[in-house]
């Protein structure tokens, strides 16, 4: 055998040698380091929804259009579970609830996640009245609810349509400036959560001057003034804008785009201003 031919047929063993090695050798595994390590989406998990338990305390104000039972359509519209229930007799009050058995069971028989308190209409836009009667009542209200293990939001209404007469806020924008001043100096005080409804309502009726949110008394809300505050809690309680909702509660669609538009706006605009995480 010449020398050429010895030397390819020793590398033609040698090379069959080594590939039999090698496919029975096991390879070591290589893992990557995590910088290099392949970045993937995380797989979807089947989750339980979690129910928002919300009790509101309160009066006509919030009684009327059946406020809670509207905030929880929205809710459900928007893919959110939800329990609502409610504690209002007609011109009770901060004091009353917190003198009143009824009130204060119902605060203490669930588990609320928040718990609305809504003063009546005028109480917070005249000081003396505040400081005597809503704050001192706020303050225990807002103790039994943190032992019951909820937060508390607090209710800002809205002005009088025509002012408050006798006294110095007879304009309708004065006496909501008021209003706002009160319900703010309680909740930075006790770092309450805070519903701007009145504030939406203001924006609503500086956009235009025509909308109906007012019944006849000039006071009471009307199925749009309802609905308007409805999103002001879901924006505030579910932290959602409730911009594209389907639910209507009746209203033209042209409207109720309207109104959850000024409902965004107010809530999430300076969310800061009304103490919302």
């Amino acid at each position: 055998m010449s020398h050429k031919r010895f030397l390819a047929h020793t590398f033609g063993f040698s090379l069959v040698i080594l590939l039999l090695i090698a496919c029975g050798t096991p390879q070591p595994t290589l893992t990557p380091t995590p910088s290099a390590a392949p970045t993937a989406a995380p797989t979807a998990t089947p989750t339980v929804a979690t129910t928002a338990r919300v009790l509101f305390i309160g009066n006509s104000f919030t009684f009327f259009n059946h406020l809670p039972e509207m905030f929880a359509d929205l809710a459900r519209s928007g893919g959110h579970e939800v329990e609502v229930n409610m504690s209002a007799q007609g011109g009770w009050t901060c004091s009353d609830h917190a003198t009143s058995a009824m009130t204060l069971d119902k605060i203490e028989q669930r588990d609320w996640d928040f718990v609305v308190l809504q003063e009546q209409s005028d109480i917070p836009a005249i000081t003396e009245q505040r400081n005597e009667h809503m704050y001192p009542a706020v303050r225990l209200l807002d103790r039994k609810i943190g032992e019951s293990g909820a937060n508390t939001v607090l209710f800002m209404t809205w002005g009088r349509r025509n002012g408050l007469a006798g006294v110095e806020h007879e304009e309708y924008a004065d006496l909501q400036a008021q209003l706002q001043s009160g319900y703010l100096e309680i909740a930075h005080e006790l770092d309450a959560m805070v519903a701007p409804v009145g504030i939406a309502w203001q924006g609503g009726i500086a956009q235009d001057p025509q909308l109906d949110l007012w019944q006849m008394d000039g006071l009471h809300p009307t199925r749009e003034g309802t609905y308007l505050s409805a999103c002001v809690f879901y924006g505030v309680i579910l932290r959602s804008s409730p911009e594209g909702l389907a639910y209507s509660a009746g209203l033209s669609e042209e409207m109720v785009r309207f109104l959850q538009a000024t409902a965004a706006e107010t809530v999430f605009e300076n969310p800061e201003s009304w103490n919302i995480p």
